[in-house]
């Protein structure tokens, strides 16, 4: 089975969500960690930095 980005994006958006749920002190963290990942796998379909 081979994990592309399509598959990635929910599992983490899901994970994030019941983290605010629980932790709502969390969302800042949550929300930059989520943009640095998306930002970085975005870069990496360009620029192809893991292949």
């Amino acid at each position: 089975m081979t994990i592309t980005v399509a598959h990635v994006t929910p599992l983490v958006a899901l994970i994030a969500g019941i983290l605010i749920l629980i932790v709502p002190r969390l969302l800042n963290y949550v929300v930059a960690i989520y943009l640095i990942i998306v930002g970085l796998v975005g870069l990496n379909g360009i620029y192809h930095f893991i292949r």
